[in-house]
């Protein structure tokens, strides 16, 4: 599986490459079914020594991801793309299969200890940050970066539709642009691009509600293919539950297109004013509808939101120089 986390490592190592260092990512397996598993990763990785590797001793280690964060060595910098949310706010008490209480104690408290002892503390975004002061009591210092291949993005003029880059997740809340799509007034499509456990699910929304011609499911996209759709798009849906991050809404600035998101959903409300870079709307399917057929009766105000978004992105000067310059230096 190769998503968001992976494209970021292959990004922080190209970058530390072509800045003349030498750079290795290092990754374990890890499954999050039966619990017992989880313990055994994170004992795994509290055991593991990084002061001297194969033929090579690293001077620094950075930990991405958890329970990368419990490996030992005296200069060990974390930035932190997201912890183990189970654990933390997407714990379900009424869900038969969360992780019982005791599971849930030994990550918080080991979590608060390794990342307290780091070098550095720093958090993919603001809203990661958030979840690392409320429920670990640590400060934790949001470095943004740039999506894959940012100097590649474009803009076109717009055609009828919306469009919807993601995985087809629960958390990703595509349902809630299928729903939108049945009160939507003007005459506009929603591709959905992606794949996932939740495809299935959406195919049979689409033709229970009879949205066949206004809906499509297009799944997997090449990276040139994906360009083209944002470039091309009236605005994109962008609407998950409390995003880390979201290259998605990056994109959409990079191209030029007006964001709709949600007001609930994390990641995107850091680059996002509503009306300005994008509309924000409650996680409800006519809201969004209103959203979609402001824009689509609107199209200067549509371009000039996406025009909003471009200038944000680059004043947020976004760059590996930086993000090299924070934890290497």
């Amino acid at each position: 599986m190769h998503g968001g986390a992976e494209a970021l490592a292959e990004g922080l190592r190209e970058a530390s490459l072509q800045a003349g260092h030498q750079a290795d990512i290092i990754s374990l397996p890890f499954r999050f079914s039966p619990e017992s598993e989880i313990l055994r990763a994170m004992d795994l990785w509290e055991s593991e020594d990084f002061t001297k590797l194969n033929f090579y001793e690293p001077d620094r280690v950075i930990c991405l991801t958890f329970p990368s964060f419990y490996l030992n060595h005296p200069d060990k910098q974390c930035w932190v793309l997201h912890q183990f949310r189970m654990a933390y706010d997407l714990h379900d008490p009424q869900n038969p299969q969360s992780l019982n209480d005791e599971t849930r104690r030994l990550i918080t408290e080991r979590d608060t200890e390794h990342l307290s002892r780091c070098q550095g503390l720093f958090a993919l975004s603001q809203t990661v940050a958030g979840r690392l002061a409320r429920y670990n009591g640590l400060k934790a210092e949001p470095l943004y970066h740039p999506p894959p291949l940012a100097d590649q993005f474009y803009s076109a003029p717009h055609q009828p539709y919306i469009f919807s880059p993601s995985r087809l997740e629960s958390l990703k809340r595509q349902d809630l642009l299928i729903e939108a799509m049945r009160h939507v007034k003007a005459p506009v499509w929603a591709i959905i691009a992606g794949m996932g456990g939740q495809y299935g699910h959406f195919k049979e929304m689409v033709r229970l509600y009879n949205l066949e011609d206004r809906v499509r499911l297009i799944g997997y996209l090449s990276p040139e293919e994906l360009r083209a759709f944002y470039a091309n798009a009236l605005a994109v849906f962008f609407g998950p539950k409390d995003e880390d991050y979201g290259y998605i809404t990056l994109e959409s600035m990079l191209a030029c297109k007006p964001v709709i998101t949600c007001t609930d959903s994390g990641g995107p409300l850091e680059f996002v004013s509503h009306g300005s870079e994008g509309l924000i709307v409650e996680p409800d399917a006519k809201a969004i509808a209103d959203a979609i057929d402001r824009l689509a009766g609107h199209p200067v105000e549509a371009m000039k939101i996406g025009i909003n978004g471009r200038a944000k992105y680059d004043s947020l000067e976004l760059s590996w120089d930086k993000v090299l310059d924070a934890l290497l230096n």
